[in-house]
């Protein structure tokens, strides 16, 4: 188990995804929902979801595998499982379980689907952890996730990055390997992993989206989703009152000029879709 990534998902971080829940399944559901559609659950299928966070894809999953199927959620996040499972409640076909999905011991050959949102670039070992996966599903298994593209080409990342490093100095370079949100940025490397995980037919498409940044609240609501979630948030966390409120009213603007006749803030995600069979 990754110990930092438990520590990171049930201190802080896991309090405000959980606290940001609507906002958050408003912005991401266009990409979850295009990562569902290539997975194609089908009806009495059962399905894994892998990171399901606060269940938005837990419940969709769910909805379309119908009452004959089932869904178990896992994540590492206390808070966001919790909070899962109060949503699925109502739902006899969904299980949400506090779980390592990289360890956790599911029952073997079991699930017809494994999926996830954003959930699989955080794996310490990646290898071993969708070997575990795969074990868990069916010999005719499929696998299906939806993970980040580069940096660069995600401008709801980078729109709100360019303005807080006019404030605060530019961190040290990380190894862009190492467990994070964009570890995947690499589709041959992503290719590599799941071969050697047992995986078959391995498929990377890329999909770009138009992400609602702090859903319908305009400007303002999007420097505030920016400032707690993501990158500028972790970037900005040791600094002052101050120099946060400079980044907050430099961001309103910059965020003004990305705003539709609606007025929605609108910014380019970039993401691939990734499907693959499970090896016999």
């Amino acid at each position: 188990m990754n110990e930092d990534q438990v520590a990171y998902w049930n201190g802080e971080a896991g309090t405000k995804w959980a606290a940001h829940q609507d906002i958050l399944d408003l912005t991401l559901e266009p990409l979850g929902l295009a990562a569902v559609a290539a997975a194609a659950p089908a009806a009495g299928e059962k399905v894994l979801d892998i990171g399901c966070g606060c269940g938005a894809t837990t419940l969709e999953l769910g909805r379309l595998v119908g009452p004959g199927g089932a869904v178990l959620g896992a994540d590492i996040s206390s808070p966001m499982v919790a909070l899962a499972q109060q949503r699925s409640g109502a739902a006899g076909n969904i299980t949400v379980l506090e779980a390592d999905a990289a360890a956790h011991g599911f029952a073997p050959g079991h699930y017809d689907l494994a999926f996830s949102r954003f959930g699989v670039m955080f794996f310490e070992d990646p290898t071993l952890a969708f070997s575990n996966i795969r074990k868990a599903l069916k010999p005719s298994g499929r696998l299906g996730f939806v993970c980040w593209r580069g940096v660069k080409e995600n401008i709801w990342v980078t729109s709100g990055l360019e303005v807080a490093l006019r404030h605060v100095p530019r961190p040290e370079p990380t190894d862009p390997l190492a467990p994070g949100p964009f570890a995947f940025a690499d589709p041959a490397r992503v290719d590599g992993i799941l071969g050697a995980a047992g995986f078959t037919r391995i498929k990377a498409t890329p999909f770009d989206a138009d992400l609602m940044l702090g859903g319908k609240g305009g400007p303002e609501s999007a420097a505030e989703f920016t400032l707690e979630i993501g990158p500028v948030g972790r970037l900005l966390a040791d600094a002052g009152a101050e120099t946060k409120q400079r980044v907050r009213e430099e961001l309103v603007a910059r965020y003004r000029e990305m705003t539709n006749d609606q007025g929605h803030v609108l910014a380019k995600a970039a993401v691939w879709i990734v499907t693959a069979q499970a090896a016999a």
